[in-house]
């Protein structure tokens, strides 16, 4: 058994930032990381640019230096690796916790299996869990989803170049993937089942997409379903009639939590919003000494957490920490 005093799920920037501010305070927490670290970041397009400043993407004091204001995913890669090595952080990647079990002493005893299939035990006063939203696209739950030429990750638009594209959602994501598409020369479609752009779209972003579609470069269908999906085509509705397209398939319907993790290891949910059950002050959760940080804590509203605001909360988890330490808690 291996005995940890705080162990943290999850190697994403918000885990990062609550491992160094343990340290700072005098813990050497350990990381456990199904993948690499930043794993959600290197899964982004490759040619990505951040929304955000490179200063408010900063964990850990080290300065971020970027070519441009808002920097592209590799230098985040970069950064994030530098911070890691700079720091000193302990942590065990390609090693995935399965689950987390709170033992009749306090303790909690994490359950994990690593990349050579052995499993491994470890025991923990204090959990953090801080795996993100990444790897739980929302399916739209039709025929032919599951077919090859369908993608719910959009990683890069070359592969796409004169072919037909149709682009499913029509939020920021999905608006920004139409766009890298129609830039390396795909024939673009994007429908959406809204009924007009949605609020969710970047203001510095929406302008050029209109544009494009004014242009008619890009077409965009509101009050549209795909209702199936074929190996030669798309069947779908629009206000009730239906088409079909000659396209392969990019879903960007969102991204969910997945409960099932935080649901086994005694967490509530709150049925109407899908946030974890958690004190808003210290983000500990309705389960003594197991914390949440991050985007999980937005629940079904990924939007309202980022990496610049996420990356504090590790300062509210372990102040709480030291705080019963002090009381012998």
């Amino acid at each position: 058994m291996n005995k940890e005093r705080i162990i943290i799920v999850g190697a994403g920037p918000c885990g990062l930032a609550a491992a160094i501010r343990c340290k700072e305070a005098g813990l050497d927490p350990l990381i456990i990381e199904k993948e690499n670290i930043v794993s959600a970041i290197f899964h982004y397009p490759t040619h990505q640019t951040f929304f955000s400043a490179a200063n408010k993407l900063e964990i850990g004091d080290v300065p971020f230096y970027s070519t441009n204001h808002k920097p592209r995913r590799n230098e985040a890669l970069v950064y994030y690796r530098e911070v890691v090595q700079r720091m000193g952080l302990r942590i065990h990647t390609y090693e995935e916790v399965e689950r987390i079990q709170k033992q009749e002493n306090g303790q909690f005893r994490l359950h994990t299996v690593d990349r050579s299939k052995a499993h491994n035990e470890y025991e923990a006063a204090y959990v953090i869990v801080a795996t993100g939203y990444y790897n739980n696209p929302n399916h739209l739950g039709i025929h032919g989803e599951e077919k090859p030429h369908v993608f719910h990750y959009f990683k890069e638009a070359h592969p796409f170049y004169g072919q037909r594209v149709l682009v499913i959602g029509g939020r920021n994501s999905a608006v920004d993937t139409a766009m890298e598409l129609q830039k390396a020369g795909a024939n673009v479609t994007v429908v959406y089942r809204g009924n007009d752009y949605s609020t969710s779209i970047k203001p510095w972003i929406l302008p050029e997409f209109r544009g494009l579609v004014n242009k008619e470069d890009i077409d965009l269908y509101f009050e549209t379903e795909v209702v199936e999906i074929h190996d030669t085509h798309v069947n779908v509705l629009t206000n009730g009639v239906k088409k079909n397209n000659k396209r392969l398939c990019l879903c960007d319907d969102g991204l969910s939590p997945d409960h099932s993790f935080l649901t086994s290891s005694g967490v509530a949910i709150e049925s109407d919003t899908g946030r974890p059950v958690y004190n808003k002050e210290t983000f500990e959760t309705n389960v003594d000494n197991l914390f949440i940080a991050g985007v999980i804590a937005a629940g079904n509203h990924a939007n309202e957490i980022f990496i610049e605001s996420g990356r504090f909360h590790g300062l509210h988890i372990v102040d709480s920490i030291i705080e019963r330490e002090k009381r012998g808690r």
